[in-house]
């Protein structure tokens, strides 16, 4: 069954719309929020707009040194704990003194992420971009769950990717134990799950009256294209043959500040309220896909399917007890 909802609304916002935009006339002050991986590309900018509308905004980071010279000078209430998503027990760590020190948190927006990376495993043996991406955030919201369920109008916003076009989840053997690992499939699977992964959060939000959405930010430069060698985005047209970005990129690309206004948006557009579960894009619901789907467009069924976000929570709930 598809997400209630999974259609366009009358958005007044676009692609290239700013977060100064989006965030006029919202006052966030009084509202905590927190941002993973708020200390570079899209997630800096995120930071730096919540912040600005008067939110508390604490960025769990991995390399605090790193999150300290990114944030150093940025006006507002920031605050930088450390936590490392591929490491479940520094996770629940920080979830479970986020907690104790606080009475709210109105926004969770899981932005961290890893793409196309080599092989890798983290955890007891989870491959590294479900593991990290998918599982990380897993055991950070459902840690943080009783204190969203406690905060009045919470919302969580999970960050996928058009890349969950590339591979629905492979429920037999989502840790690639087979050996057919695919770099670009398993980041498909895992922006697949971060996507099922909203519809899941949004049912258990529902009696509190929270909501959750997943996003899809567009295409960007960020450090998220770390582990891609040249040659390759070159294949991928991104990069022309001299290594620089190619005019195909720039038409179609984002700037990082362009790039967070869709989870500016989830995060506090009342055109949401009670459309919780859904799959955005471009300051947008997204559409279904059709039967030509579009590569760079609209959302695939299998990534905003009820039983299968179920199926997922189920799962991830087997695989998080036995880390």
């Amino acid at each position: 069954m598809i997400a209630d909802h999974q259609k366009p609304v009358d958005s007044p916002f676009g692609r290239h719309s700013e977060p100064h935009e989006v965030l006029a006339g919202i006052d966030l002050k009084g509202k905590v929020a927190i941002v993973t991986g708020g200390y570079s590309g899209i997630g800096l900018e995120t930071v730096r707009a919540l912040a600005a509308a008067g939110a508390a905004v604490t960025v769990p980071a991995r390399d605090t040194e790193k999150a300290n010279a990114a944030l150093a000078g940025m006006p507002g209430d920031i605050r930088i704990a450390l936590m490392d998503l591929a490491d479940i027990a520094s996770v629940k760590r920080f979830a479970l003194g986020f907690a104790s020190d606080n009475t709210a948190l109105d926004l969770l927006i899981n932005n961290a992420g890893v793409m196309a990376c080599p092989e890798m495993r983290v955890g007891p043996g989870w491959e590294l971009q479900f593991g990290t991406n998918h599982m990380g955030h897993f055991a950070l919201a459902t840690t943080l769950l009783p204190l969203i369920q406690r905060t009045e109008n919470a919302r969580v916003v999970a960050l996928s990717s058009t890349g969950h076009k590339l591979s629905a989840i492979r429920w037999d053997d989502p840790n690639w134990t087979d050996g057919s690992y695919d770099k670009w499939k398993a980041y498909g699977q895992s922006k697949t799950a971060n996507s099922l992964f909203a519809l899941g959060m949004n049912a258990r939000l529902k009696e509190s009256g929270g909501e959750a959405f997943a996003v899809h930010p567009g295409g960007i430069f960020t450090p998220l294209q770390r582990h891609l060698p040249t040659e390759e985005m070159i294949v991928l047209g991104w990069l022309n043959e001299q290594g620089e970005i190619s005019d195909g990129a720039r038409a179609m690309f984002k700037t990082p500040s362009q790039g967070c206004t869709t989870t500016l948006w989830a995060a506090t557009s009342p055109l949401l309220e009670g459309k919780g579960g859904v799959y955005c894009e471009d300051c947008n619901i997204a559409a279904l896909s059709g039967e030509q789907p579009v590569r760079y467009r609209d959302v695939e069924p299998h990534a905003v399917d009820q039983d299968s976000a179920e199926r997922l929570w189920e799962m991830s709930e087997k695989l998080l007890a036995q880390a």
